[in-house]
């Protein structure tokens, strides 16, 4: 029987807005070696130019790499699996680059390695999105916005307008509030102090107790994605939570200095009501 290496990427290899378990390549397929520590072959380097450029390198094509990189209060801040990488990492600080060689005998994982970066690099956050969801190192927190909290679209909405499953439903909630009512869900905080710092508190449905939960996050601009790292989960209304998978996440549909739209993907294929996003509507809070 084959055996087929499973890798979980929670950050850096993320489709559609969702964390997924990928096939990196059959086990049994590759060379029967035996590696050590002290064996393996790979290099992590800063970049010449710009030290908060940190380059990762696996030299051994017998083997399936595996990176994780995390900050020194242990935030994990990323993933990769490939053979050649770079990672940004902004904030002046030390970080730990983990390396794993999968072989088709097991996993060898290296000695960690620390990178120092001795300075914040400003230009890496130029984008005037940082600033709309952040405020910068000041910090900025978001609520539901309930004059339009929640909707309903297709899985291509809004960056595909010409996609089969192109569509959108945002409810008037003043005929419609039964989708949610209407009170203290908890609010989401980002801020660029020193590190990627969120926050999330959650209002239970039943009893409307509070519970906050502290991370980092990582906000993928181009690819319209925002995750929440070290077990935080977005904000949500509503009696949702069991109908999506995953709530860490999410597809940023709508971004601007006073309106936040993040959407999850709901499934209920097995009711006939099949698959769609849960788009939530935020504001700043007062």
């Amino acid at each position: 029987m084959k055996r087929i290496l499973y890798i979980l990427l929670t950050a850096a290899t993320i489709s559609s807005g969702l964390a997924s378990c990928e096939a990196i390549e059959d086990r049994e397929s590759l060379p029967a070696v035996t590696l050590t520590p002290e064996t393996l072959e790979y290099s992590v380097t800063q970049d010449a130019t710009n030290k908060n450029i940190v380059i990762l390198k696996s030299e051994d094509p017998t083997v399936i790499p595996y990176w994780k990189y995390v900050d020194a209060a242990g935030n994990e801040l990323g993933h990769s699996n490939k053979s050649s990488d770079q990672v940004t990492l902004p904030f002046a600080g030390k970080y730990t680059i983990y390396f794993t060689a999968y072989t088709r005998g097991g996993s060898v994982e290296a000695a960690p390695t620390v990178v120092d970066i001795a300075e914040n690099d400003d230009t890496y956050f130029k984008d005037p999105k940082w600033e709309m969801l952040t405020n910068g190192v000041d910090g900025k927190t978001w609520v539901l916005d309930f004059v339009d909290p929640i909707g309903w679209a297709g899985l291509d909405y809004p960056y595909n307008p010409t996609g089969s499953d192109y569509w959108n439903w945002f409810p008037d909630y003043a005929s419609n509030s039964w989708v949610m009512p209407n009170k203290n869900w908890g609010e989401m905080y980002f801020d660029l102090n020193g590190n990627y710092n969120t926050s999330v508190t959650q209002t239970a449905i039943a009893n409307n107790n509070q519970t906050t939960k502290t991370g980092t996050y990582t906000f993928d601009i181009a690819n319209n994605k925002l995750v929440f790292n070290g077990g935080v989960e977005m904000l949500y209304g509503g009696d949702y939570y069991g109908d999506c998978s995953n709530w860490y996440s999410v597809k940023l549909v709508e971004i601007t200095k006073t309106s936040l739209r993040l959407a999850v993907v709901r499934d209920q294929s097995r009711t006939g009501e099949g698959v769609c996003l849960i788009v939530f509507h935020y504001k700043p809070k007062s």
